[in-house]
Formats: C-alpha cells, sequence, structure tokens
C-alpha cells in the first residue's frame, strides 16, 4: 500500500485542478488512518493508466491515472505532439471539445501544450459537435484534430478522440497509429507535467469556420420539394448536447422548416438533469422528445446525441405516440437513397461502395448489389468505414451514418438528420411517409429485422469469461435455428484483424454476433434475421434473444 501512497503524492503535486487534487489528498488521508474503502479506491485508480487505444481516452472524471482529468489529458497531449514531431507528420492540430465537465478545460490544455511544443495549434471557438471538429481537420488541412468529448456516455465521463490529416484524410486513428502514440503518452508520463512548457498564442478559429461546415452540409441536398409551411413537423432534441445550433444553421440553409424543439433538452448542460443515460438508444431517453412530438402532432421525432455525431429517428406508431427506429432501420433508409442517387449521377471514380460495420445489418448488401454498387463489411467503429475505398455511403448499427464521405470522414448526427429531412419531405410531396418508405424496403429487398442483447458488468474480467465459455462450448443450435457456421475472429479472418468477435450463421440466413463493447463494459449480441414478413423475422429475433440472453449473463 505504501507504494500507491507514494504515488498518490507525487500525482497529487503535478496536478493543477484544485478539485482532483483535493479527491486525491482526501483519499490519501482516509487510506493512511486505515480506512479500507479508500484504501481500494486508490489502488484501483493506480493500478495502471488509461489506454489509448483506437478510440482514444474515454473515462469517469476523478483524480489518477485511471480517471480522465488534466494531468492524464495534459499528458495525452503532450505524447499526440511528439508523435506528430516524431513521425515527421504535419506539425499543425486542430481541437475542439462539447459541453460535458471539463471539456473546455482539456481543450484548452491541450491546445497550450501542443503550442508549447512547437506545433501549429487552432481552438474551435465554442463548444461544437464533433462533427465540426473532424470536418475542420479535413478544411484546415492540418496534421491532427483533436475532440474531447465522452459522446453518449454517462454524464460522468469525458474522452479524448484523435484523428488524422494527410493520407488518413480526416479519419480516426486505427493501428499501428494508437500503439505508437501511446508509446509516446507514456514516454510523457514517466515525467512530470509540471516540466512541459505552455503556451497561449494559439489561434482560436472564427465562425467561419462553422459557416464553412454548414454550408458544406447543407449542399449535400437539393432544394426541398416542399415549401416549408408544406413540409412533415418534426420535433429535435440535442439531449442537453452541442447538437442545436449548428443543427439549426444546417437546416434553414438548406431551406428546411425549422422544426419544434425539446426546450428542457436543448442548451449545452454537462449534468444531463433529464436523462440518466444520455443516448437516444438507452430506454427513456427519448421520452420527453415523444411527449413533445405527440403534443405538436409531428411526424418526425429526431435526435442527436450529446456531441451530434449520432442521430435517432420515430416516427409515429398509429397508436397515439411514436416507435423509435433502430439504428439498422435509419441505415436502410439513408443506403437505399445514397444507392439510387448514385446509381442515377454514376460516381466520379467509376465506382461506388456501401459500407457497414459487421454488426449491422446485411441488409445494406443487397441494397448495393440491386444497384450494382460494391459492398464491403467493416470492423465495427467509424475509424474503417469512414477509409472505405470509393465510399459512397457508410454506417453502424448504433446510430452512426457518414451520407457524405466528401464532407466528413466520420459518423455524423447533423447530415444525416439533413437527408432524413430531405427523404422525409420527398416522400410527403408524393403522398407518402417514413413507414411508407420501411414497407416499400421490406417489398424490395425483404424482411429484415435485427436485435440487441446487452450484458454490463461490474467485473471487466467477466467479460473474458463469458467470451471464452463460448469459444469452449459453441452452441449447435439458437432459437430452434440450426448453427450452419461459426467464424472466430480473434485469429483474424476474412481480410480483418485479429478481433474479440464470434460470429454464428444459422439456417434460413439468420446470424449472431457476439463482441464486448470497446466503449463499456458491456457483451453485446447483434442478432440479425430475414423472412417473408416483418413479423416474422421480428419473430425470429425475439426466439433468438431468448436463447441467447442466459449464454452472455
Amino acid at each position: 500500500m505504501e507504494a500507491v501512497l507514494t504515488a498518490a503524492r507525487s500525482w497529487s503535486e503535478q496536478d493543477p485542478d484544485s478539485e482532483t487534487r483535493a479527491e486525491l489528498e482526501a483519499l490519501v488521508a482516509s487510506a493512511s488512518s486505515g480506512d479500507a474503502a479508500a484504501a481500494d479506491s486508490l489502488r484501483e485508480r493506480f493500478s495502471g493508466r488509461l489506454a489509448f487505444g483506437t478510440a482514444g481516452l474515454r473515462a469517469e472524471l476523478g483524480a489518477g491515472p485511471q480517471r480522465m482529468n488534466r494531468v492524464v489529458v495534459t499528458q495525452a497531449a503532450a505524447g499526440l505532439a511528439r508523435f506528430l514531431i516524431d513521425t515527421g507528420r504535419d506539425r499543425s492540430v486542430v481541437i475542439g471539445y462539447d459541453g460535458r465537465v471539463n471539456s473546455d478545460v482539456f481543450a484548452r490544455d491541450s491546445a497550450e501544450v501542443m503550442r508549447g511544443l512547437g506545433l501549429e495549434v487552432t481552438l474551435l471557438p465554442s463548444a461544437l459537435p464533433t462533427p465540426v471538429l473532424a470536418f475542420a481537420v479535413r478544411h484546415l488541412g492540418v496534421g491532427a484534430g483533436v475532440m474531447v468529448t465522452a459522446s453518449h456516455n454517462p454524464p460522468r465521463d469525458n474522452g479524448y478522440k484523435v484523428y488524422l490529416g494527410g493520407d488518413d484524410d480526416g479519419s480516426q486513428i486505427v493501428p499501428p497509429v494508437d500503439g505508437e502514440i501511446a508509446a509516446a503518452i507514456d514516454a510523457v508520463a514517466a515525467g512530470d507535467v509540471r516540466d512541459l512548457v505552455r503556451a497561449t498564442d494559439y489561434t482560436v478559429a472564427t465562425p467561419a469556420l462553422v459557416e464553412a461546415y454548414v454550408e458544406a452540409t447543407a449542399a449535400t441536398v437539393p432544394a426541398p420539394a416542399l415549401p416549408a409551411d408544406a413540409q412533415p413537423k418534426v420535433v429535435y432534441t440535442a439531449m442537453h448536447g452541442v447538437g442545436w445550433e449548428t443543427a439549426r444553421a444546417v437546416f434553414a440553409a438548406a431551406g428546411f422548416a425549422e422544426p419544434v424543439v425539446v426546450p428542457e433538452q436543448i442548451e449545452p448542460d454537462g449534468a444531463f438533469p433529464t436523462v440518466s443515460f444520455p443516448n437516444p438508444e438507452e430506454p427513456g431517453a427519448m421520452d420527453l422528445s415523444v411527449a413533445q412530438g405527440v403534443a405538436v402532432g409531428a411526424d418526425l421525432v429526431i435526435a442527436n446525441d450529446p456531441d451530434a455525431d449520432r442521430l435517432a429517428l420515430a416516427i409515429p406508431d398509429g397508436q397515439g405516440s411514436f416507435r423509435r427506429l433502430s439504428g439498422n432501420e435509419v441505415g436502410w433508409l439513408l443506403g437505399w437513397r445514397a444507392a439510387a442517387r448514385a446509381q442515377a449521377a454514376g460516381p466520379s471514380d467509376g465506382s461506388g461502395v456501401l459500407a457497414a460495420s459487421i454488426v449491422s445489418s446485411p441488409a445494406l448488401a443487397r441494397v448495393a448489389e440491386r444497384h450494382g454498387l460494391g459492398y464491403r463489411d467493416t470492423l465495427t467503429g467509424f475509424k474503417w468505414v469512414s477509409r472505405v475505398p470509393g465510399l459512397v455511403f457508410g454506417y453502424e448499427e448504433a446510430l452512426g451514418y457518414l451520407v457524405d464521405p466528401g464532407v466528413v470522414r466520420d459518423k455524423d448526427g447533423i447530415s444525416a438528420a439533413l437527408a432524413l429531412l430531405d427523404l422525409a419531405v420527398e416522400l410527403a410531396a408524393d403522398g407518402r411517409t417514413i413507414a411508407d418508405q420501411l414497407a416499400a424496403f421490406a417489398a424490395e429487398f425483404g424482411a429484415f429485422a435485427s436485435g440487441q442483447v446487452s450484458t454490463r458488468v461490474d467485473d471487466l474480467s467477466r467479460i473474458g469469461e463469458i467470451m471464452a465459455s463460448l469459444r469452449s462450448t459453441a452452441p449447435t443450435s439458437l432459437g430452434g435455428l440450426d448453427v450452419v457456421g461459426v467464424t472466430d475472429y480473434s485469429d483474424g479472418v476474412e481480410g480483418f484483424p485479429p478481433s474479440d468477435i464470434l460470429r454464428y450463421d444459422l439456417e434460413g440466413g439468420a446470424r449472431v454476433i457476439v463482441r464486448p463493447s470497446g466503449t463499456e463494459p458491456k457483451v453485446k449480441v447483434y442478432i440479425d434475421t430475414v423472412a417473408d414478413t416483418p413479423a416474422e423475422a421480428q419473430a425470429l429475433v425475439d426466439a433468438l434473444a431468448a436463447d441467447v440472453r442466459p449464454l452472455v449473463s
């Protein structure tokens, strides 16, 4: 324990944040007095350090190397800067931040440290959506981008996401770069952050940068097929995040009517007072927006997550309320729209590809085939989707959509919302709805359905135990369907690098995929089926979920 106490005292001495310094000093004092809970907390906080991977950093705010705080962020910023310098990349970076607690502080720390190491640094002018930062990397032609955000994680979390310019074209980092940056961060962490030179003569971007994003995004759709007063009525929520002002400007620039907002959730608020988990996928997260939709008689309810890189859509259910579409359903609609447009226009380079993560519905592959386009599965994460050559449209079922790779090489909840508004207005001009389009999709491509089972764990070792158990004893049938094939991605298959993923192919075209979450302490199971009717496909999903749940609990 003495070694842990010594490490904690040393960490506290270099911590520039009075709040986390006091937190750590209190734990040290309590542990030194024999408080077992305080001692356990210190051991956990100093049992290692946050791993910097392809998702960057993400964790709960707090003191110590296993939390998000100013020391960890300063080390990350310096490590990233030294990586850019040591590898001969462009020594320039743009930094953005959202409305979470300390996001602005972490962004300014990063700007000062990177500028102190000699980089040209541009800080975005205010709390802005992640897609604006991803756009800025390409628009400014910089070597790297940093976004301080924990996206849709719980309120006490924050994170650090990295993009690269140059040959990476504004995409998020992938291996082996993540390991190289992690090594550079570890080298910095071996010293004291007080020894790092800071400088405040970095550039703060003007509103013109945001205006450039608005203009480029608005240009991704044609003029609306109906005037504003004849368009479908839309309710919008920012879920206490930073999406509204930018989304509002984009919708207006493109000629769409301004949505009715959910006032309780429209302003950025890092406490997320009306939702326990600010993720539109979570039960209850869209309750206020649905209530607003019912109150105003809306045709659509759309929600961005707190950093506005994801999008959720709900439509009237015919029973006085709304039904939230799954990420796959939205992906089908946007993918079909993109495929039809690509087929009509003809990709300029003579090719066109639709892409989705391997845990997303296989329906998009059928869309691509019918429209004469290529199709690619990728590993989960937009760092992979965005890098597909010839990409026309890409998505993953966790509410992420890339509708125009020429503007942003990452998921973008604002441009995706605009594409859906365009689709909804086009359908309305023809006397049809989003529900009608889903029915048309099933008639054209088959009745697909998808579902998900998740197991949240308190002990991360439980995730490894679950995956090991599945590998040692593979099920021979699920949901009354025979397992006709098992694919273990741990050794790398089908051109994918080694990944902790198991796939079960079932008779009749159904599929079950199991993997640990990349951002949360969960094991996630993805279920996909296809049948003659939507009801039959959903019944298969339900049967498979019932059989899978005990295997991962």
